[in-house]
């Protein structure tokens, strides 16, 4: 076996992101080290004084096809693929002039970044690193000699390694450096993958791959027992992963997952919005003229269960709805922006964690959704339909009214973002009454009802808002049970997707009671 100390003495470095190239290349000068370099890199450091060695030089061989072919020589991938321990390598490193290099420094042509910005398929594909990613492999494989770094955030771990050990890396630092090398390449193929199968319409190629940067460890999961971690990967979407955390403890398991279904539901909302959520559920949701309003007609649904639940926004946070949140105990604030009265009243619950987006997720843009399951992986395409009037078909004799059709949207819309089975009642663009995850869709719509009976208890009010309210099911009602029950609730609309062997049975059952009905032909289910 090799030493555990390899005293670095040649470093091959070629970078795309120059971040810290200069302070990293003037550091191995100072040391004595010996710089291999190409183009732009060399170019860099040769013009701050770091002397540097060009790779056509070292092997004789000038970059061909314009700079595709410059690494991809044996002086250079023998010094790195050479082992040390074995007199047979050391023999032919010495018969072909191939002097050893214990440090390589490589980051990968921004293919990633290239693709983001909309690019053309002819650049994206220039931008595919061929070159890299063999020397970061090589490197990583014989790690036993050679430390490989990727990234420039490793840069001062490998110099704080070489100061502490006279010039040398340690096996432990080289073995981690190789782990995170072939995260890296493998984080790249994958996306690289991943373009090609959308750019021939691939949505479910023969072999899906995925990759993720790891954002937070968590201190666990749904549970305490539990290990849990949030990664950053594939296409960049505004929400939870690109949010700011402006204050507040440390986000949970639940809590992110919670914030993602409170975002997401308040982004289908074109007037100003506010979506409360507990247990990835909606337990209110409003529009309204202003953003207060909103807030306190989503609060009015459920002021019971929004306790430690997550707020929404799809408005910058105003400091009138701000001064109303901080009188509810609440987990986590999610908004595209925040003023600065609001963001000081909301500094007064120090432990509140105030999110900060930019942008809200586009409910119009698709991607992959996945969930394993024992031995594999269920994928579908994310659910970005979204009824609007043209798609209604009406099928009781009474007609529903201009502000029945506004609620029966707004109820469906939500009801799409609640756990099957789900009963959504809504008056007046707010949710008034919610029952979501049932085995039985009677059971939601009579836990919905109950849940509206309290909370006009709450508010003193003489009769449930679910009096004169529209009702949306997420998915057919296969019986006329669970449609009387939004009845006797007090609703007067119902919009439904259609599709039951018993769809006459239930729109008698609506007609009888007067009742105005709408089919979508769009089912919502969400598990």
């Amino acid at each position: 076996m090799t030493s555990d100390l390899i005293r670095v003495t040649r470093a091959l470095i070629s970078v795309s992101d120059k971040t810290g190239l200069v302070a990293l290349g003037q550091a191995l000068a100072d040391r004595g080290v010996e710089i291999l370099s190409t183009g732009g890199s060399a170019q860099r450091l040769r013009e701050s004084g770091v002397p540097v060695t060009e790779v056509a030089d070292f092997t004789g061989h000038p970059e061909m096809l314009d700079g595709r072919v410059k690494t991809l020589h044996p002086r250079l991938h023998g010094g790195i693929l050479g082992r040390r321990d074995l007199a047979s390598h050391r023999e032919q490193m010495a018969a072909h002039n191939i002097p050893p290099i214990d440090l390589v420094v490589v980051n990968l042509y921004p293919f990633e970044a290239t693709v983001a910005r909309g690019a053309d398929f002819e650049e994206c594909v220039e931008n595919i690193d061929i070159g890299g990613p063999t020397l970061i492999r090589a490197a990583a494989k014989n790690h036993d000699s050679v430390a490989v770094v990727t990234d420039a955030a490793d840069y001062q771990a490998l110099l704080a390694e070489l100061s502490a050990h006279d010039g040398a890396t340690t096996l432990t630092l080289r073995r981690q450096l190789a782990r995170l090398a072939y995260s890296r390449t493998a984080l790249y193929d994958s996306a690289i993958s991943r373009w090609f199968a959308e750019q021939a319409g691939e949505t479910f190629p023969p072999v899906l791959t995925f990759g993720g940067r790891l954002a937070q460890s968590l201190r666990y999961g749904e549970n305490p027992h539990q290990q849990a971690a949030f990664y950053l990967g594939g296409p960049a979407r505004p929400g939870v992963g690109t949010a700011v955390q402006v204050q507040g403890k440390e986000l949970s398991y639940n809590n992110l997952n919670d914030t993602d279904a409170a975002y997401e539901l308040v982004a289908e909302f074109d007037k100003p919005a506010v979506a409360i959520i507990k247990h990835a559920n909606p337990c209110g949701v409003a529009e309204a003229a202003t953003q207060v309003e909103a807030y306190k007609a989503a609060l009015q649904c459920d002021p019971v269960s929004a306790f430690g639940g997550i707020i929404a926004l799809n408005r910058p946070l105003e400091a009138a709805t701000a001064a109303e949140i901080a009188k509810l105990f609440v987990e986590v604030i999610i908004a595209p922006d925040a003023g600065e009265e609001a963001r000081a009243i909301i500094a007064t619950k120090k432990n509140l964690r105030l999110l900060l987006t930019r942008d809200l997720p586009n409910p119009d843009v698709g991607g992959l959704q996945v969930r394993n399951i024992a031995g594999g992986l269920l994928v579908q395409t994310r659910d970005i339909v979204r009824v609007g009037l043209k798609d209604l078909k009406v099928v009781t004799k009474r007609q529903p009214t201009e502000q029945e059709l506004a609620d029966l949207l707004i109820a469906f819309r939500v009801a799409k973002h609640t756990k099957s089975n789900a009963i959504i009642y809504v008056k007046n663009g707010a949710t008034v009454g919610v029952g979501a995850g049932q085995m039985s869709r009677v059971d939601s719509a009579r836990i919905a009802a109950i849940k509206a009976a309290d909370a006009a208890r709450m508010a003193g009010l003489p009769a449930p808002l679910t009096l004169g309210s529209a009702v949306a099911s997420e998915a057919f009602f296969p019986f006329a049970d669970g449609l009387i029950a939004t009845a006797e609730a007090g609703a007067t609309a119902v919009i439904q997707p259609g599709g039951s062997v018993r769809d006459a049975e239930v729109i008698a059952a609506a007609d009888e009671r007067g009742l105005a009905m709408v089919f979508t032909g769009v089912r919502h289910f969400r598990h």
